[in-house]
């Protein structure tokens, strides 16, 4: 990480900020995101029994990346494309249904939420909306404040030599050890409304998961699923918030049962579900 006096700068300008912003601020730039990024995706490479990556039917892979990935990423407003490394693993955990964006761009999904899910919009929902916290840097602004003062100092004085592998370590143990705000989530759903909007994809599937999961009556529930609810907080309140998005746009209010015009039920049971 380089220090070059940006970190005096940071303290300076603490001085002159609201309490707002300095909630918001992140001592990282776009390069350690990165850089951090990469650190994690080798500590997930190095540990293949917590993390195994699918390989059963490589196909499955190659097409949530051609066709529904790399459709994304074609959105002008995901602006960090050309400085993030934008990648998509799959990890064969069926127990999982969860899906987490590292730092910088890389993206994975759990078999899971893939097998659980019945639509590619649903998925493009998810996808966005993970693409969404990369591009708005929300893991390393939540790091940033949880190291706080003691982290920055250390940096300052050179104490950390070797920073960016010790917290890359750290953030491995736990993968998002720092829960997900409820305005981070909200943002990086409205993100995810955004980018849909350029795609052939249906803007309101970001709320189809929760939808699913509240009709399944595992919203509350147990398991793998109340872990995953712990850092995803307000399910209901995100499928109300995406409705009001959609009525706002003049945008027709779908579920996820629908077969209505960008939700790809038929695709995505033949190309993905199915092949799993």
């Amino acid at each position: 990480m380089k220090r070059s006096g940006k970190f005096f700068l940071f303290l300076s300008m603490l001085f002159f900020i609201s309490c707002e912003e300095i909630e918001n601020l992140n001592i990282f730039s776009n390069e350690d995101d990165v850089q951090l990024g990469q650190e994690v995706v080798a500590e997930i490479q190095s540990n293949p029994q917590e993390y195994p990556v699918y390989t059963k039917n490589p196909a499955v892979k190659d097409y949530i990346k051609t066709r529904i990935f790399d459709h994304l990423l074609a959105s002008p407003k995901i602006a960090k494309k050309n400085v993030y490394k934008y990648t998509i693993e799959i990890i064969d955990n069926d127990s999982v249904y969860n899906a987490f964006a590292l730092p910088g761009g890389p993206v994975y999904v759990y078999t899971g939420i893939l097998k659980y899910l019945d639509t590619e919009a649903a998925l493009a929902g998810v996808l966005g909306h993970e693409i969404g916290h990369a591009e708005e840097r929300h893991a390393t602004t939540r790091m940033t404040k949880h190291y706080g003062v003691s982290f920055l100092l250390g940096l300052l004085l050179g104490q950390n030599p070797s920073e960016i592998a010790v917290i890359a370590a750290n953030l491995f143990t736990g993968i998002g050890f720092l829960a997900n705000s409820r305005a981070d989530e909200n943002e990086s759903d409205e993100k995810s409304f955004e980018y849909l909007k350029d795609t052939r994809y249906y803007p309101g599937a970001v709320k189809f998961f929760f939808e699913q999961l509240r009709d399944d009556g595992l919203i509350g529930g147990g398991g793998s699923i109340a872990t995953f609810l712990s850092t995803h907080p307000d399910p209901l309140e995100r499928i109300a918030s995406t409705d009001q998005r959609l009525r706002n746009a003049s945008l027709p209010v779908y579920d996820y049962k629908s077969d209505a015009t960008g939700i790809y039920r038929t695709e995505y049971r033949n190309n993905i579900k199915n092949q799993l």
